[in-house]
């Protein structure tokens, strides 16, 4: 098998080392059942700076059953919804023949449109949409017909892996390698709204490049910026977090989402970040220049030292700037004979002894 690829095409752009991270507006439910205000996210989330608004695409009664979630004690955030899971998820369906108007919307205005699709309809939707790729949530990890489905479209693919084992991980690879689509990032994700800092794991990012020799990204639900940046310091190049107007509108994702300034300060930080990343080359930088010599020591004369002596340590002091000798060769310099009169507090120079 081929290795999955290191630099991938999304829309006009290329993600990869080297390359700014990628950016996704995670819009999801956030619009509220209302196409303009969907218009609006999108609005804003190219004034955050994102590269793409991203929605979800789902039918209820084809991804929950609620005779299935009545049979469980929900502790987490579906626990605490005020309706079954089914009428919740019911009331927040991105309508099929909304897709390609928002689709539209999104070319108009220069942001990548995608949407993770839930059902094999979806999935020949976003093929029709020609999204730029598809991201297939955590909770399809193991519907492994649906992740051959998906990966046999030949569009790059995000995979996010929350709640997710590293085997149940590698079987899923293995189905999207054996389609021979090459277009791949693995991303890390907590399945909690919001989930908690301290259960981030950004280090697994390190794991899945070296295990698995993939491209990674960082699906986040944790308050604020600080996973975010982590991930692209150790080498994500993609990062999705959950996108709104006001965390106080109703719905199911408003609460564990970030607002407009809080997404383009995310945004702006990561940028920062990258440049602030650099190269893995060491070297001295334009701005260094005078301090090499400034912060440096050299050798100086401690006390007069007329031409003839020959000098010894009591002759030398160790100070900055680092004009003359460097320190380094002190011991070559004792025992010399100068060849000039040194004044105390002058730097000592070869060209002295």
């Amino acid at each position: 098998m081929k290795p999955f690829n290191k630099l991938i095409k999304i829309g006009d752009r290329f993600i990869g080392k080297g390359h700014p991270t990628y950016i996704i507006a995670e819009i999801g439910a956030n619009f509220d059942a209302d196409i303009e205000k969907a218009k609006q996210l999108i609005d804003a989330a190219k004034e955050s700076g994102a590269d793409c608004a991203k929605f979800q695409s789902f039918i209820s009664e084809k991804i929950v059953s609620d005779k299935g979630f009545s049979k469980m004690q929900l502790k987490g955030v579906h626990g605490t919804w005020d309706k079954t899971v089914g009428e919740t998820f019911k009331e927040v369906e991105f309508p099929r023949e909304w897709h390609q108007e928002i689709s539209d919307y999104c070319n108009s205005i220069g942001i990548d449109f995608s949407t993770a699709p839930y059902d094999f309809e979806a999935v020949d939707l976003c093929e029709k949409l020609k999204v730029p790729f598809i991201k297939i949530g955590s909770g399809e990890v193991t519907w492994l017909k649906m992740i051959e489905y998906i990966a046999k479209k030949n569009i790059p693919v995000f995979m996010a892996t929350g709640d997710a084992s590293m085997s149940e991980i590698d079987e899923a690879l293995r189905v999207i390698e054996g389609t021979g689509n090459l277009d791949f990032v693995l991303m890390q994700c907590i399945t909690n709204y919001p989930s908690k800092i301290e259960s981030a794991n950004i280090n697994v990012l390190k794991s899945y490049e070296l295990a698995l020799d993939v491209l990674t990204g960082y699906s986040d639900h944790s308050p604020g910026l600080v996973v975010a940046l982590g991930a692209v310091a150790v080498g994500a190049c993609v990062i999705e977090k959950h996108f709104t107007l006001d965390k106080n509108d109703k719905g199911p994702d408003h609460p564990h989402s970030m607002n407009v300034s809080e997404f383009k300060e995310m945004v702006d930080a990561i940028r920062e970040l990258e440049v602030a990343m650099g190269s893995a080359r060491k070297f001295v930088v334009a701005e260094e220049e005078e301090t090499v010599i400034v912060q440096r020591r050299g050798l100086y004369a401690k006390r007069d030292i007329p031409v003839g002596k020959i000098l010894d340590k009591s002759d030398i002091d160790v100070l900055r700037p680092a004009l003359g000798i460097l320190p380094k060769y002190e011991d070559i310099v004792i025992g010399r004979t100068a060849k000039v009169n040194i004044e105390a507090g002058e730097p000592i120079y070869w060209e002295n002894l």
